[in-house]
């Protein structure tokens, strides 16, 4: 591939119906990136692609230069091991503005829909959410977070993404008692899907514990803040002080 084949997002061949294979491979990267709610390694973007590592390496990184050069408002980090596409720093007031300005209007169609997939299948990452719908839901998410009608519950146990669940503040609204005050889901589904299709559900991992530090052994000689211990020497125990 020559150096401005790499800089135009070609490999010099076209596909059929005068396709350009290195456009759609960049496009589908950009497609990825979107519903992503987490850095996504090169290597997983490589799969779902079907191209090398090291070719995805190379596109990411010009898409990164790219969106820099051309002044957008997002950005192409590698973060964590991954890339993720994030909102430019230099924006940060006007998406505060934005969300905070958000928390006195009604929720639009987008976050109706993602709040009742949170509450139906809590806890769910914003992954799963996202799959669900088909869009990305990042923006989403975070005025649903604003607004604390849901909140972080942990992780998934196998994969570690971040796990969301509804709040008090979402019963209050909705005027419920609890989580299984809501109306039964089977008869809002298409025909096609049924309760079990959505399933299964995402797993909670266990709190880590911290270790329980060991007792002190019984028949020590000394114990810190004790006096010198009154039980007797078991049987063959002065034979073994002596001999060391």
């Amino acid at each position: 591939m020559s150096e401005q084949e790499r800089v135009d997002g070609t490999n010099g061949a076209v596909g059929a119906g005068g396709e350009d294979p290195g456009r759609r491979v960049r496009a589908a990267l950009e497609a990825v990136l979107m519903v992503a709610d987490e850095p996504v390694r090169v290597q997983a973007l490589a799969r779902a692609t079907g191209e090398a590592p090291d070719e995805v390496d190379l596109l990411l990184r010009e898409l990164a230069g790219e969106y820099a050069e051309q002044g957008r408002g997002f950005e192409l980090r590698e973060v964590g091991g991954g890339w993720r596409v994030y909102s430019r720093a230099e924006h940060a007031d006007v998406v505060e503005a934005f969300l905070l300005d958000g928390q006195t209007a009604k929720l639009t169609q987008a976050a109706l829909e993602t709040l009742a997939i949170v509450a139906y299948r809590q806890p769910v990452s914003r992954a799963r959410v996202s799959a669900v719908r088909g869009v990305s839901v990042d923006g989403v998410m975070r005025t649903l977070l604003t607004r604390g009608l849901v909140c972080e519950a942990g992780v998934e146990a196998t994969s570690g993404a971040t796990l969301y669940r509804t709040t008090e503040e979402f019963l209050q609204r909705m005027g419920l008692d609890g989580l299984e005050d809501l109306p039964p889901l089977a008869p809002f589904l298409p025909d096609e899907l049924t309760v079990e299709d959505l399933e299964p559900r995402e797993v909670l991992a266990e709190p880590v514990r911290e270790p329980v530090p060991a007792a002190p052994g019984v028949g020590d000689d000394e114990v810190p803040g004790r006096g010198a211990s009154t039980q007797e020497p078991r049987p063959g125990l002065e034979h073994h002080q002596e001999d060391s």
